[in-house]
């Protein structure tokens, strides 16, 4: 029977919105692969193209699996309602381009993931729409930048890839004030340690292909917010403007790593804050940025916003650009991958790779540099972890001597 009580972050992971009994007892929900769905009458269909009846017309729009998820994600987000999507860039275009005309304004963190840097500053800007970076760490420069032209301000927390944390509340709030939507990307910390919505955002996006998943396996992407947005985000940016529509296999999926989705988090948590205190200790680290550390410059603010602190890791060589070159190729166990949030450790030069749609000269004003390393910690035995890096690292020692 379906659960008739508010529940735990797991419970709802695995049971929300399901009932057994009303599909032949399965256990697991199916996975429904049709693209299109049969009408009981000409009138039925009709009051379904109309919107004076629930029910699915065609794949593109809504699919009994990516409902589902949609929904389950959405109670864990603490949100109305969701809009599944193909990719993290196709939930995050779907929500833009829906809400966003020639002469607006999109307000944005000094630092975001190399994509959606690309389709701000070389995408959206080529249709008539400002970007303007403000550093959000300190709210009073979003007031001193905002205008009427202001539709979204929009930002990532922490941020890809140099951990920087921005506060939501404060933000969404000054946001607000002016008539402006918050769109937080969630990705790093997801709805386990962090939920924007309930710290006054408007809308959450995800890359599903990361935590949510979790398992390296699929390409996806959803975003959270009140029943009507979203209903406008499926109409118009996903139906019409992109059409990054998410199979029901990959939702399939998508639901499988949620249901270990907050044990994961804890294991991705603790294990970070382990190799995070042990890079800090090794000579040839220069910088650690992770929020769990006492010496994170926003350590406080992390502690008002996230449960736990994340898998997550940026830090710098004291060698540079060379020396993180050099200790990435000395790696074992831990895997030379872009991606995050997967059971394996995974460490990456943004750079070269996740950020290389930045120039150098944006790279350097938008505080990403050419020594920085991502560290994305898995879920394999702590102290191998940390045996790989270390052992890496002491190459680098020796070759610095």
């Amino acid at each position: 029977m379906a659960l008739a009580r508010a529940t735990g972050f797991s419970t709802t992971a695995i049971h929300h919105g399901y009932d057994p009994a009303m599909n032949d007892g399965a256990l697991t929900p199916p996975v429904h692969m049709t693209s299109t769905f049969a009408f009981e009458t000409a009138e039925a269909g009709g009051e379904m193209f109309a919107g004076e009846r629930a029910g699915h017309v065609y794949s593109r729009i809504s699919n009994p699996t990516v409902d589902l998820l949609e929904r389950r994600v959405a109670a864990l987000e603490g949100a109305e309602a969701g809009v599944a999507a193909a990719s993290g860039m196709g939930a995050i275009t779907a929500v833009l381009w829906t809400f966003l005309a020639p002469g607006d304004e999109v307000i944005v963190d000094k630092t975001l993931y190399g994509c959606t840097f690309a389709y701000m500053r070389h995408g959206l800007s080529r249709f008539g729409v400002t970007i303007t970076h403000v550093d959000m760490t300190d709210p009073a420069n979003l007031e001193a930048a905002i205008s009427k032209k202001t539709r979204i301000v929009y930002f990532e927390t922490p941020a890809n890839p140099n951990m920087r944390l921005v506060d939501i509340a404060a933000i969404s709030d000054i946001a607000r004030a002016h008539g402006a939507k918050t769109v937080v990307d969630n990705t790093y910390s997801t709805p386990v340690l962090t939920r924007p919505i309930e710290l006054g955002a408007d809308i959450v996006v995800h890359s599903a292909t990361k935590y949510l998943g979790g398992h390296g396996d699929l390409v996806a992407g959803i975003a959270l917010g009140s029943a009507e947005d979203m209903a406008q985000v499926r109409l118009v940016g996903l139906k019409d403007m992109t059409g990054a529509v998410l199979s029901p296999m990959s939702a399939h999926l998508v639901m499988r790593g949620l249901k270990t989705l907050e044990l994961r988090m804890e294991r991705h948590s603790s294990s970070a804050m382990a190799v995070a205190q042990a890079l800090e200790s090794h000579p040839a680290v220069g910088s650690v940025f992770y929020p769990g550390l006492a010496s994170f410059h926003q350590h406080e603010l992390a502690k008002r916003q996230m449960s736990a602190f994340g898998g997550m890791i940026a830090f710098e060589l004291k060698g540079g650009l060379q020396a993180g070159i050099g200790f990435l190729n000395r790696l074992g166990l831990v895997r030379r991958a872009v991606s995050l949030g997967d059971a394996e450790t995974l460490v990456q030069h943004p750079a070269s790779m996740t950020h290389s749609t930045y120039t150098a000269e944006e790279r350097h004003a938008h505080d990403i540099s050419d020594g920085l390393i991502r560290l994305s910690v898995g879920l394999e035995t702590p102290a191998d972890i940390v045996d790989d890096l270390m052992n890496a690292l002491d190459g680098e020692t020796r070759r610095a001597a």
